[in-house]
């Protein structure tokens, strides 16, 4: 009788063990997108927010997420159903050149871009230590080019993910509970409306939100992870659940930021700042948990967009996009090393490079959401997993948006 009742607990455990590593073994490629895409300007543009506008603009960051989910769950199944990566798609559907496009417009902005990172890891660490941002910098990216060279590199840029989401998304939750926002509140800002003045943040939070640029990067991470048709259907709510977790935590910073910051009159100029979000339920450590959490969005995105950008301008040169590769590598230890060089010369991102990045992105951007669509409608690439109706509406949504986005930027950039 103990016999038998031994072996159904065991069975149970086995069973429950075995559909844990299932789920494990999905969530990887999801929560490497989502935490490089939740960087220092997420979290900093969802706090501000919070702090001046409380939760009106709940709903722009629901768009954004939904929009976002749309084209990673689409490349995930780009990943999963074509012969070959999505830059040598584009190659033998549209051309060499459009590839070529594709990898060194990648690359361009996810270089741009990558000095923020690297500073949002150094003021972290200094704001905790009072040591030097500078040095921090320094020493963080050598870590990160060093996690390069772990015999399976995607393992670990997979577990340190999981555990700089987990942190980020426990440190806020528990806050959130804490300070117990207004339901009603947040019931209110799923209405759209465009406080006076918020167009500029409005517009950044998108950006940020809605990585065309670490969607299509999905569809490399499912290969990379070595998932293949016969995951189809799991993969899909991974991707979505990942973005989802995304969503998530920066819904939770902007509603602790509307309970505690905005009564308070204080409208984020620093990281210190930011930090007094924390301290109804972490008190005189408040500050260290937010920049611990700050450092993790920082330091994930440092890898990751390093890594996106590697991996696409190798695979635009030809050079291949495997992980391993060392011509892969070489391209992700250029992508670090020119954003906290950028970091480290000039005290802080420049302005010209920012504008240099949102002038790539004005025609790249938009360029690579419509290959994304073209090629997930293709019944000869995708077979069974080409899109359907509810993709396609998503999907041109997403598109309309990209474009409004660009032309905004066009007019700023060239006509103001």
């Amino acid at each position: 009788m103990n016999t038998k009742l031994n072996d159904n607990s065991n069975t149970s455990a086995e069973t429950k063990n075995s559909s844990f590593r299932r789920i494990l073994k999905y969530l990887g490629p999801g929560l490497i997108t989502s935490a490089l895409v939740l960087g220092p300007g997420s979290i900093t543009l969802s706090s501000k927010i919070g702090a001046i506008y409380g939760t009106q603009l709940v709903w722009i960051l629901g768009l954004a997420v939904i929009l976002m989910m749309a084209y990673t769950e689409m490349s995930a199944r780009i990943g999963l159903a074509a012969n070959g990566t999505f830059i040598e798609i584009i190659k033998k559907k549209w051309g060499v050149a459009a590839g070529l496009v594709i990898g060194v417009g990648a690359f361009l902005v996810t270089t741009s871009f990558q000095a923020g990172n690297a500073i949002g890891t150094g003021i972290a660490i200094e704001a905790v230590t009072g040591v030097s941002s500078k040095i921090w910098i320094i020493v963080m990216t050598i870590l990160a080019i060093s996690l390069l060279f772990f015999s399976q590199f995607y393992k670990v840029l997979e577990k340190l993910m999981l555990a700089l989401v987990v942190i980020m998304l426990l440190a806020f939750a528990i806050t959130t509970v804490i300070v117990k926002p207004s339901f009603s509140d947040i019931v209110k800002g799923i209405i759209p409306v465009l406080p006076e003045g918020s167009i500029g943040l409005v517009i950044a939070l998108f950006a940020t939100s809605f990585s065309i640029v670490g969607a299509i990067y999905q569809s490399y991470l499912v290969r990379e992870k070595g998932l293949g048709l016969q995951d189809a259907k799991a993969s899909a709510g991974e991707a979505i659940f990942g973005i989802f977790l995304l969503g998530f935590i920066s819904f939770l910073i902007m509603v602790t930021a509307a309970t505690v910051l905005k009564p308070a009159g204080i409208i984020v100029n620093n990281a210190v700042e930011m930090g007094e979000i924390l301290k109804p339920s972490f008190g005189s450590f408040s500050t260290f948990v937010f920049m611990l959490g700050l450092f993790g969005a920082s330091f994930s995105s440092l890898v990751g967009n390093a890594t996106i950008g590697g991996a696409l301008l190798s695979d635009g040169l030809g050079l291949g996009d495997n992980l391993t590769s060392k011509k892969v590598k070489i391209a992700i230890i250029i992508v670090m090393l020119f954003g906290s060089s950028v970091a480290l010369v000039f005290n802080g991102a420049p302005v010209n490079l920012i504008i240099f990045a949102q002038g790539v992105t004005i025609f790249v951007v938009p360029f690579i959401a419509i290959a994304i669509l073209v090629i997930a409608n293709r019944k000869d690439v995708m077979g069974n997993l080409k899109n359907g109706l509810i993709s396609n509406i998503f999907g041109i949504a997403g598109l309309v948006v990209l474009i409004y986005l660009a032309f905004n930027n066009f007019k700023n950039i060239f006509l103001s």
